[in-house]
């Protein structure tokens, strides 16, 4: 076992520094934060977080909701507050400093924090390595200055920042432990009121305001068709909050899509099982045959449920613009954009982007999946192996690094 002697700089009791910016880091951060407090049962954690990190004992310095943007323009409005908490944090560890600062994604605000910290000598580490195999590979300059020591989700990523010189360790995906190896779809549409012989069609447009504005009304028109073809198919819609729930149906009534059900917590009949604490969106993957989903976090998520899927994304123009401006690329440097088909260097499953996302498309690339079963097993066959790669002791081989960068300082 690692002592964590690199931890005991207040009075002798170790502290610990930790930013997590969003739902998926305070998660992340949580279970990271448990498999420390195995290690070193008297350790304190301060910082920025949400429920899931205070429910695990961390000082909460400022909530999570002080870094969650969405979008340029709302990180440009909300700058003076941004600027305001990352003095007030780097100001109180510049002072008291802990003995090991985690950034858990947050890669603009964390990097940041981290440069400034790791010259003062504090040891960092940042768990989800920024894409720069996707987008602005010249980070790598400023992380190999910010990041003592990197972790990283994916198995190709620690091979790109150990030959960059960085201190890396893969430590799998933490979705991938929570998501069982073998989904059990009859259970899920128990859950979710459903007799157990539709065909369902997860239609999954994203979390954010942008996405559903710009996602939502494609998806429709799609679903639109394929009733169509299948009067009796059932379309299962999660919804994150009644904010979204809300925008979502003002897209329903202008495309109006029979069999259709929003689905939120309180429509899912709870077993008290550990599946009563999964987010909708999951029980729903795990319910359907098939999903349109939007590019993000959800593709990895329907991967590890086994489930086929047509990939989506479409940006405004003024937004392509922006993107390419500020990262002086037309397209990503790898092929594809889903998560499943980036780490099977594959185009496993369907992307349809930008122009290619219409309805008639989209409908057309679900129809396939449908009418190709031998296809479907091939899919199912390679997520599973998929998930047994991402499916480490995640939670024990970040708090062994952390500590073990603890031990050794800021490098």
């Amino acid at each position: 076992m690692i002592s964590g002697v690199g931890l005991a700089r207040d009075a002798g009791e170790p502290v610990i520094g930790m930013v997590a910016g969003e739902p998926s880091g305070d998660l992340i951060a949580a279970r990271v934060l448990a498999g420390l407090q195995q290690q070193v049962p008297n350790l304190r954690c301060q910082g920025i977080g949400g429920p899931r990190l205070q429910a695990q004992g961390q000082e909460i310095w400022h909530s999570m909701h002080a870094l969650t943007v969405f979008g340029y323009v709302d990180a440009l409005k909300r700058l003076p507050s941004l600027l305001r908490t990352y003095g007030d944090v780097k100001r109180r560890w510049l002072a008291q400093p802990p003995g090991v600062f985690v950034g858990i994604d947050a890669p603009d605000f964390n990097l940041k924090l981290e440069l400034a910290l790791r010259q003062a000598g504090i040891p960092t580490v940042h768990f989800v390595g920024p894409s720069i195999w996707a987008w602005r590979y010249e980070r790598i300059h400023k992380i190999r200055e910010a990041v003592s020591h990197m972790l990283v989700l994916f198995p190709f990523e620690e091979e790109l920042y150990r030959k960059e010189g960085v201190p890396v360790t893969y430590v799998g995906h933490p979705l991938a432990g929570n998501i069982p190896m073998q989904p059990d779809r009859a259970a899920a549409r128990r859950r979710l009121g459903l007799s157990g012989n539709e065909r369902i069609l997860a239609v999954l447009p994203g979390s954010r305001r942008s996405e559903i504005e710009l996602m939502a009304p494609r998806f429709l028109q799609a679903a639109q068709q394929l009733c169509r073809d299948e009067p009796g198919l059932v379309c299962l819609v999660p919804m994150v909050n009644a904010e979204r729930k809300a925008q979502f149906e003002a897209v329903l009534r202008q495309h109006p899509v029979p069999g259709l059900r929003c689905v939120t917590q309180e429509d899912i009949a709870l077993e008290g099982q550990e599946r009563d604490n999964w987010p909708v969106a999951w029980h729903v993957m795990e319910a359907c045959d098939t999903a349109l989903v939007t590019s993000g976090t959800a593709t990895l998520e329907t991967a590890l449920f086994k489930r086929p899927m047509v990939i989506s994304y479409v940006l405004s123009p003024w937004m392509r613009r922006l993107m390419s401006w500020k990262s002086g690329q037309q397209r990503p440097y790898v092929p594809w954009v889903g998560l499943p088909n980036v780490l099977l260097r594959d185009f496993a499953v369907p992307e349809l982007l930008q122009e290619d996302a219409t309805p008639e498309k989209l409908a057309q690339a679900v129809r396939a999946q449908w009418n190709d079963a031998p296809g479907t097993a091939r899919i199912e066959e390679r997520f599973a192996e998929m998930h047994a790669v991402l499916r480490q002791d995640t939670a024990r081989l970040a708090a062994d690094a952390i500590l073990e960068t603890a031990e050794h300082g800021a490098g």
